[in-house]
């Protein structure tokens, strides 16, 4: 494909510009990370249903609506998107679109569950669980694992106020599952660090050791990617715990991604050997 995927810094107070740009270049479509997923909610022009349902956008489709009327992917148009025309096998609309809007998607709440259930072929459904922050991402892995009917999610987070948020919402939502403020007194099946603690060398470890021991659960599953084992990961391995970094996740949120601009399917093994390849260098 004739495409280019870039990235770019951007400043939060820049987002809503950096998207009008976007669309004014005619960009197939945006990824956004921290701190974005939650601003975008309100610089879109319309949330896909996955967006609705979490919360956070981290995948924007520029849409075109053509002479023929109604709205398509900008790839189906004759013109330059995202680097290059699109060598899609589907006819194109032709022409310049009349107007193009922003749809915002989310697809890292699938991309947890798949990577739990590949990297540490976790059975959801009844399992109990301790998730450490409850920020951006932590709100969406929290939300998630309830629809996937864990038992028990118990929340831990430096400000109250959000934890009090999640929990709220999931008592909502899901009623059958427990939500619990804190660390577990009982063991749990895996736990989840959805914090930045670890992604830096001098980090702390991200939870409080004298309120809960790695022996009390038997897997680690890391969203930090770089460093591949960050103190957390590495002091799980020494208590005997499965564990997983968060790859398979920055993988299968990639991959849906890619789906939802090009209509193709994803090359999964060719996106994972490029990442084990590329992340890891030095």
């Amino acid at each position: 494909m004739n495409w280019r995927y870039l990235a770019f810094e951007v400043e939060p107070r820049n987002l809503r510009a950096a998207i009008e740009g976007a669309r004014a270049m005619q960009f197939a479509g945006l990824n956004l990370t921290v701190p974005h997923k939650l601003l975008a909610l309100e610089m879109v022009d319309m949330l896909d249903e996955s967006a609705k349902t979490w919360g956070a956008v981290n995948t924007i489709r520029f849409e075109g609506r053509g002479a023929r009327g109604g709205w398509l992917p900008l790839r189906v148009f004759g013109v330059p998107a995202a680097g290059g025309k699109s060598k899609s096998a589907r006819p194109t609309e032709g022409g310049t679109p009349i107007e193009i809007r922003a749809v915002g998607f989310n697809t890292d709440a699938d991309a947890i569950v798949a990577a739990l259930r590949e990297d540490l072929k976790i059975e959801l459904r009844g399992a109990k669980v301790l998730l450490l922050g409850a920020g951006g991402a932590g709100r969406t892995a929290a939300l998630k694992l309830a629809s996937e009917k864990v038992s028990e999610l118990f929340l831990v987070n430096r400000t109250i106020s959000k934890v009090l948020g999640v929990q709220s919402e999931i008592v909502k939502g899901f009623p059958s599952v427990y939500v619990g403020q804190g660390y577990p007194r009982t063991e749990v099946d895996f736990v989840i660090n959805a914090t930045s603690l670890g992604l830096q060398a001098g980090d702390p470890l991200p939870w409080d050791g004298k309120q809960f021991s790695l022996k009390q659960t038997r897997a680690v599953y890391d969203m930090i990617y770089r460093p591949a084992e960050t103190k957390l990961l590495a002091a799980a391995r020494k208590a005997g715990c499965k564990t997983a970094n968060g790859l398979g996740m920055l993988l299968y949120q990639g991959a849906k991604a890619f789906e939802i601009w090009t209509a193709q399917p994803p090359p999964l093994h060719v996106m994972r050997r490029a990442l084990e390849q590329n992340v890891y260098v030095g």
